[in-house]
């Protein structure tokens, strides 16, 4: 059996190995592909395995003997699902892998927005605190998150860490998601617009989809509080940076956290970056190295469990 990597640096660079892989079939591990070399480098290629490389209808058109498209990742957009379903190609994700530490930097940008860490100590070690007349300074507002409201958008298990965590800090959960969830302690349930308006801070944990592209645009971010903070770890089109471009220099946001861009990665580095209350990472929230592991594991037990004709974690099923 022949499996195709076609994007296998950003869930190993090096520091992990490909043997759980390379028991199941002949493994050819691409770092990059282009969307050009797609149907070219998987042809003869029953097993498929891709993280953002697209797979669309065009590459699956090409390619009769595949049967299974792997995720390298939870989110599935990178892959024309339906069409895989009309050929009868399986198609999985990873779900869960990155929980822990996709909440872990929600925090960390919700954080730093709130003390500034990175501006205060930008400003020490430039000379400000040792030239200032008082023990203390402030370059900027600070604020607890105690006794606020955070909208978590999403309830899966990435969303359920967050409103754990945010419970730790005594914040008020509120959770707005797809189905109907069971009820938990400490997380009232509420309709996507009361997620927006009635909270200090709005995380975006949803995935990718016809109906949630472009969720957080300008009338969603008039609806919010003024001087509330986003934060997105999901997806870039999630969110139309221009509303929120807008909404941090007429200060109805009152700051952005962002993990992911509509371009990825960005072409120059455009104005919304550039907003002092915008803190950007590189779509980071998924690679801490524990969850790398994971991911790995994961990738091998998912296409084993195809091979014994018991598939899961199947997204077009």
């Amino acid at each position: 059996m022949k499996i195709v990597v076609l994007d296998g640096y950003p869930g190993n660079p090096g520091d992990l190995s490909w043997d759980g892989l390379k028991a199941l079939g002949d493994l050819t591990v691409y770092d990059r592909t282009s969307y050009d070399q797609v149907a070219e480098r998987c042809a003869g290629a029953q097993v498929v395995l891709t993280n953002k490389c697209p797979v669309r209808k065009e590459h699956i058109a090409q390619l009769p003997e595949l049967k299974y498209i792997g995720m390298i990742a939870t989110g599935y957009d990178p892959v024309d699902i339906a069409f895989a379903k009309e050929r009868g190609i399986v198609v999985t994700n990873v779900p869960g892998y990155s929980s822990e530490h996709v909440a872990q930097l929600v925090f960390s940008l919700i954080l730093e927005l709130a003390d500034r860490v990175g501006l205060h100590d930008g400003a020490v070690k430039n000379g400000e605190w040792m030239n200032c007349p008082d023990f203390t300074f402030q370059k900027t507002r600070i604020f607890e998150l105690a006794g606020k409201t955070i909208g978590i958008v999403g309830y899966g298990s990435i969303g359920r860490r967050v409103g754990q965590i945010a419970r730790g800090f005594g914040m008020t959960v509120l959770a707005s998601a797809r189905s109907a969830k069971p009820s938990e302690d400490g997380v009232s349930f509420v309709p996507l617009d009361e997620a927006f308006s009635k909270s200090d801070v709005v995380t975006l944990h949803c995935p990718l989809t016809d109906q949630t592209r472009g969720l957080v645009n300008r009338s969603r971010v008039a609806s919010m509080k003024r001087g509330a903070i986003l934060i997105n770890t999901a997806r870039g089109p999630l969110v139309d940076q221009e509303a929120v471009l807008e909404g941090l220099k007429n200060g109805q946001l009152g700051g952005a956290g962002l993990d992911v861009l509509g371009k990825e990665p960005p072409l120059q580095i455009c104005e919304l970056v550039k907003q002092p209350n915008c803190v950007v990472t590189p779509h980071i929230a998924w690679a801490s190295a524990e969850a790398r592991v994971r991911l790995m594991d994961q990738l091998a037990a998912n296409l084993s469990a195809w091979l014994a004709g018991r598939p899961v974690n199947v997204v077009n099923g």
